[in-house]
């Protein structure tokens, strides 16, 4: 069966239809109370390292976690005054899937333009697994 619509079109449609943020604009956005940023890299990219407080959402699971009818909605994407902001490694999975949450009604989403490799080539703040989990771990007390 022949491919009819390849994956570099499928990403120039989402490009050509999401917020697209360049490595700077997020920076700034990260000091801002309502924004969040969104990893959905694959678990074993984040050994390299992710963005400081970025929450990790799989790609596989994103639409279920973002549903609210959905038995593993995560209430994290619930907050319609929140925007979203996605990464992945290099901008084209993460285009793909903010078109999708756009699709299923989120209009507070966009995404990193060149993912994570803009971003630590731009040498913006990253942080470790382990800091990342810790920063969670401290969110989440009381």
């Amino acid at each position: 069966m022949p491919i009819t619509k390849g994956y570099r079109q499928l990403v120039d449609e989402a490009m050509a239809e999401v917020t697209t943020y360049r490595v700077e604009q997020v920076v700034a956005k990260m000091a801002q109370a309502g924004t969040r940023i969104v990893d959905i890299r694959d678990v074993r990219e984040l050994a390299e390292g992710t963005i400081p407080g970025a929450f990790h959402a799989p790609r596989g699971m994103l639409e279920f976690w973002v549903d609210p009818a959905s038995p593993y909605h995560k209430p994290f994407f619930a907050d319609e005054s929140t925007e979203y902001v996605l990464f992945c490694g290099a901008g084209w999975r993460s285009a793909l899937a903010a078109r999708t949450l756009q699709e299923m009604g989120m209009a507070n989403v966009a995404h990193i333009e060149g993912g994570w490799g803009a971003w630590v080539l731009a040498g913006a703040p990253t942080e470790t697994l382990e800091q990342n989990k810790a920063h969670h771990t401290q969110k989440a007390k009381p």
